[in-house]
């Protein structure tokens, strides 16, 4: 590189070394060929790579052109950009996924049998990979804020596995992206205390705020085989305002805090940490809390959605962890433009941690997560419809709901216009047993399900949560079940449990 080019590059890339790697993207494509397992950044389109998947895909056209067969297999942290996984998804590129996704066109190749996928708890994804179950990661791709002068990386918007992918990928692709603040700096928390068994120690956080690791990533430089420069925004994650449906269920979710207060079983003012799936439901019942005059709160989630940072400019939150940003175009705004307030107020950290089952289980999380259905005894079911076809992947749903304080599963009670009822007689896929599902919630009312029976859950979940328009028929396969010489411990007639689903199936309603 020429001096006048190296001064164009250094205001982010602080360290000479790496600066003499800065190329192009499609320079830096060609590191990675046909079959290769590539690692990315990328956590609910926060910090997705910029510029190296569109000349990846350009590669891989070129390569079929030319005659030669080009997949790789994708590794992320959970979901990534929907551009970014649409235009490897739409040109076969991938052959393999890990370990999250929700882009409509992976989600066909998936269902179609075009594209393998591996669905797996997001707190198993590091040990996953460092055990070789993947093999070899020939190439990461990593998004980062700068450079140090030491040669440590400055992360962005989102960590999720990329502390992981650069230790141990055999070759690594930097996006060094000036868009994200420079003052970010300082926001995360990068633990480097994690071993595989029987090398395990405890991992030492108490408070959601304390601090363990250090601000930057560790990389080999004789790893990096490239550096490219971008300046491009995070997509924005999807959000629309709350309905009447998901502001019921968060007056639901409200009033039960405000019960388990009363029952000694929640500090008055702050409750315990809190962890919410994505969503516009989470992001409701998030917002919700403003009504119910806390201060003080924390959180510790998976991701930070446009809810809380008001939550935290109110001061109703005190401190949020997460390993990532899901923010709206107004939310992106509102964090870059105050960026050295909300840096004091909330801690970015690898997913191993956020996602960490004992960090959650000492913390006493209280678990928020969305569902597709839960059938009338508490099984749920996040992942798949009618049994069988991925909607999206379990991600780190069962690490909070396995280990919370208290773990609480939301829905509206219907979906496709009232075609689809969220509580069955038996879930054809599941998720998460009745034995990780302590509370049910939907816009007709909450049933909490600790302490009871099958048959007692099974009453309730019919009358506070299902559809009106659902009730009798429910009712009446329970009672019928029930009525069975020998019905067992938890009765179901084999032969209808999935009736609901198979009517959909023939007709296009559960009716």
């Amino acid at each position: 590189m020429t001096s006048s080019e190296q001064s164009e590059t250094s205001g982010r890339i602080r360290n000479a070394a790496f600066v003499t790697k800065v190329m192009s993207a499609d320079e830096a494509v060609k590191f990675i060929h046909p079959a290769d397992t590539v690692a990315i950044s990328g956590f609910a389109s926060a910090g997705t790579p910029k510029v190296i998947i569109p000349a990846l895909t350009d590669r891989i056209r070129e390569s079929r052109a030319a005659g030669t067969n080009f997949t790789i297999n994708l590794l992320t942290g959970a979901s990534v950009s929907t551009e970014t996984e649409r235009l490897l998804a739409e040109i076969d590129g991938i052959a393999l996924r890990m370990p999250y996704q929700s882009e409509s066109t992976a989600r066909k190749k998936i269902n179609d049998g075009r594209m393998d996928y591996v669905d797996i708890h997001l707190s198993h994804v590091a040990q996953q990979v460092w055990e070789g179950y993947y093999g070899t990661i020939d190439v990461a791709v990593v998004e980062v804020a700068g450079i140090t002068e030491s040669g440590e990386l400055i992360p962005s918007a989102s960590i999720g596995n990329n502390k992981t992918w650069l230790d141990v990928a055999d070759k690594i692709i930097l996006e060094v992206n000036s868009w994200v603040p420079a003052a970010m700096e300082g926001m995360h928390d990068v633990y480097y205390g994690t071993a595989l068994p029987p090398h395990r120690t405890p991992i030492q956080l108490t408070r959601v705020e304390d601090r363990i690791g250090q601000t930057t990533y560790r990389v080999d430089p004789a790893k990096v085989v490239a550096v490219v420069e971008t300046d491009a925004r995070d997509s924005a994650s999807p959000l629309t305002p709350p309905d009447t449906v998901s502001e019921a269920i968060a007056g639901h979710v409200v009033d039960f805090f405000a019960h388990e207060v009363r029952a000694g079983r929640l500090p008055a003012d702050t409750l315990l940490p809190l962890q919410a799936g994505i969503g516009n439901v989470a992001n409701a019942v998030l917002g919700g809390l403003d009504r119910g005059g806390y201060k003080g709160l924390t959180c510790y989630s998976e991701v930070i959605q446009d809810s809380m940072l008001r939550l935290i400019k109110d001061g109703a939150v005190a401190h949020a962890s997460s390993t990532a940003l899901a923010l709206s175009e107004n939310g992106i705004e509102e964090l870059t433009a105050n960026i050295d307030f909300y840096r004091e107020h909330i801690t970015l950290r690898p997913q191993e941690i956020s996602n960490h089952p004992e960090i959650v289980r000492r913390l006493g999380i209280i678990a928020m997560n969305g569902m597709l259905e839960a059938d009338i005894y508490g099984n749920v079911n996040s992942t798949h419809v009618m049994g069988t076809k991925i909607m999206n992947g379990i991600g780190g749903s069962g690490d909070f709901a396995r280990n919370g304080y208290v773990s609480m599963f939301l829905s509206p009670s219907t979906a496709r216009g009232g075609a689809i009822s969220a509580i069955v007689p038996m879930v054809p896929h599941v998720d998460h047993t009745e034995h990780d599902t302590q509370i049910i919630v939907t816009e007709h009312g909450l049933a909490d399900l600790r302490a009871l029976s099958p048959r007692r859950r099974a009453r309730l979940i019919i009358e506070n949560c299902a559809h009106p328009d659902y009730r009798p028929m429910l009712r009446d396969y329970f009672e019928r079940a029930d009525a069975q010489p020998d019905s067992g411990h938890t009765p179901h007639i084999l032969g209808e449990a999935f009736g609901f689903h198979q009517r959909y199936l023939q007709t296009g309603s559960m009716r």
